[in-house]
């Protein structure tokens, strides 16, 4: 119970508390926690310089017990009528602050965990071949991403510009794509790094990531198909990545965690998932505010335990605020699909939208929302606010064929 005026059924209750950057005016930015429609200050309430920050990874690098104890805490100030007096001043309705990235991102990393996905890909792409590649069922494929280009939402995004071949064309051209497509994903947050020689098993995944984030992986399709042979994707995918404002802790999810699907064959031991970090997340795709996708991430092949174990066996350091993100969520449904490229099958199949529009790929001016929920403690869920960006038009001047 909270001394708070809640519905019964917030997603932000005290179950949840995420964090996340927000300033007012022109009040520095600082670290807070959301409950309800409201932000609390928590370098006001905790009057500890590390929540005075414009970044968590002060906090986020001080390990999983002062997690824990911090988030203690803060239950206690708001469930506490005793506190009540205190606390009250330092709530601010979201509507009167402006949110921030939340942490600075250190590396980024992107996997394709999902293998509905991957077959749909690789349907799309090798209908003549085995849609999975044969390394697929054995290891959590991932490349790495530029962490300069990850963005809070909210950060319109500029249609990128790059080469692409079109079909039957014996050279390629430059311009805008013309495949803008998103992908809604899951993104996990480093809090304690791990040194470089050193790999982190499954068993150790909550001693190092903080929390869980939404996002949404842009992707601009035709640059990406003429440039990943024979490397990974580049350019096609460098220029925006945007992620929520809020980091649900991992705390906020005990009750959001499931068995993943069964694998076969059996993964190598280093990849053993004995936690069962398997997450039972609900998500949401909007464009221009129109439902268009419900991916679930309980769908998942590789849990997050098991892409940072892979992440690190080679010995690869982490550090605080590293970001490495699912993939594209998809189900085994047509409406559990979680990017275009899928949606419309390649481009071949159109989405319709409300007003009799239709879409294959994002035109200029689409806006794009990924929201989710999560099983919380006694039939409630919780809440991971929403990764949002609108597209702008390309931007410079036009170089080579158009």
């Amino acid at each position: 119970m909270t001394w708070l005026d809640l519905p019964p059924d917030s997603p932000f209750g005290t179950a949840n508390l995420p964090y996340g950057v927000f300033s007012r005016g022109d009040d520095s930015p600082r670290v807070g926690v959301r409950v309800g429609d409201e932000v609390l200050d928590l370098s006001v309430v905790l009057d500890d310089p590390v929540f005075a920050e414009p970044a968590l990874n002060l906090f986020m690098a001080e390990g999983r017990a002062r997690w824990n104890s911090v988030r203690a805490r803060i239950v206690e100030l708001l469930t506490a009528e005793e506190h009540r007096a205190v606390v009250s001043p330092a709530l601010h309705p979201l509507a009167e602050v402006r949110m921030r990235l939340p942490f600075l991102v250190g590396d980024y990393v992107d996997f394709y965990a999902n293998e509905h996905h991957a077959s749909n890909v690789g349907r799309i792409f090798r209908p003549e071949a085995e849609p999975l590649t044969p390394n697929w069922r054995h290891l959590p494929i991932g490349y790495h991403g530029r962490s300069g280009t990850v963005v809070v939402s909210g950060t319109p995004v500029v249609r990128p510009r790059g080469q692409r071949k079109p079909s039957g064309d014996a050279v390629p051209v430059f311009g805008p794509t013309r495949r803008l497509d998103i992908e809604a994903e899951v993104g996990f947050v480093i809090g304690t790094g791990s040194r470089l020689g050193e790999p982190v098993s499954t068993g150790e995944f909550a001693d190092h990531v903080f929390g869980v984030c939404l996002v949404n992986d842009w992707s601009a399709r035709d640059i990406q198909a003429w440039e990943t042979v024979p490397l990974g994707p580049f350019l096609g995918k460098s220029f925006a990545t945007s992620i929520s404002p809020w980091v649900v802790p991992l705390e906020a999810l005990e009750h959001a965690r499931i068995e993943a699907p069964p694998r076969d064959p059996e993964p190598l031991p280093y990849l053993a998932d004995t936690e069962k970090w398997g997450l039972d997340l609900a998500l949401e795709v909007r464009i221009n505010g129109h439902v268009v996708s419900r991916p679930p991430f309980s769908a998942m092949y590789w849990t997050p335990a098991q892409m940072l174990a892979h992440l690190t066996v080679n010995g690869a350091s982490t550090r605080t605020g590293d970001l490495y993100a699912s993939g594209t969520v998809s189900g085994p449904e047509r409406g559990q699909r979680g990017c275009l490229l899928e949606l419309s099958w390649g481009g071949k199949e159109t989405i319709t939208l409300p007003g009799g529009m239709s879409r294959t790929f994002l035109e200029d001016g689409d806006e794009v929302t990924i929201t989710a929920t999560a099983p919380g403690p006694g039939g409630t869920r919780i809440g991971f606010g929403e990764v949002t960006g609108r597209v702008r038009p390309a931007l410079g001047r036009r170089s080579g064929r158009a």
